[in-house]
């Protein structure tokens, strides 16, 4: 058995002879990411002030503090760190929630976040012209992160080998497949494992089902649940013989 390689005996009865031969299938290979926090040495006391930084600050500063809000196991009132800085420190729930309705998967790129971004803070202040400053060591500081990416040494060449998978993978693992990827990837709603179903295994159909799951209304957790209910039933049914 191939090391890291979840296997099962079943064979594809393949050829005119009727030999029962296995069809050669690219695995999927889980990987992992390891993020490393970055200062960038920027910092604001205040609206105006994150406004500006915001609207400078490289895109990697953008992608950590909205993107992979997801990894920090906060509470999901919020869904990025802007909205959780204006809910928790400002006070401000009416921005935090306008702040938090901005979906980052919407957009083709990070550039069109910040660019949202800034929209949703220039209508606030101009309903509030005058931010008040912060007291000294609740500011708002601008990181970046280094991501480190490596194999887990986990493979799957199945859908029945990918559920076990799912089960098993670091939650950084379903992080860099499904919402890394598709910022990564740049085909929007596409992740690396619909990719793979759809074009490996050629189930579009599968594919499509475990697409459709909003990242941005889902913890990782909760996500890992979606996909392994759904690769599950497709499992049982291609045991039974059932088309669903």
């Amino acid at each position: 058995m191939e090391e890291g390689v979840y296997s099962s005996s079943r064979t594809d009865n393949m050829g005119k002879k009727g030999k029962k031969l296995a069809r050669k299938v690219e695995p999927f290979e889980f990987k992992q990411c390891v993020s490393i926090l970055k200062s960038t040495g920027r910092h604001a006391r205040n609206l105006s002030q994150m406004r500006q930084v915001i609207s400078t600050i490289g895109d990697e500063s953008i992608f950590h503090h909205v993107y992979q809000y997801f990894l920090k196991g906060h509470i999901f009132e919020y869904t990025n760190d802007f909205a959780h800085w204006a809910g928790e420190t400002l006070e401000q729930r009416a921005l935090a929630e306008r702040l938090s309705n901005i979906d980052p998967y919407t957009f083709k790129s990070v550039n069109g976040v910040r660019k949202e971004l800034i929209r949703v803070i220039d209508e606030f202040l101009k309903e509030f012209p005058r931010p008040l400053d912060v007291v000294e060591g609740n500011e708002f500081y601008f990181v970046q992160t280094v991501s480190l990416v490596f194999p887990s040494g986990i493979k799957t060449k199945n859908l029945a080998e990918f559920l076990v998978a799912i089960d098993h993978i670091d939650p950084t693992s379903i992080y860099y497949h499904f919402y890394d990827s598709r910022v990564r990837l740049g085909e929007g709603m596409v992740d690396d494992f619909s990719r793979w179903i759809e074009h490996t295994l050629f189930r579009k159909e599968l594919a499509d089902r475990i697409r459709d799951i909003d990242p941005f209304m889902h913890s990782i957790e909760r996500l890992r649940t979606h996909i392994k209910v759904i690769v599950g039933e497709q499992v049982r049914a291609d045991m039974e013989g059932v088309v669903i």
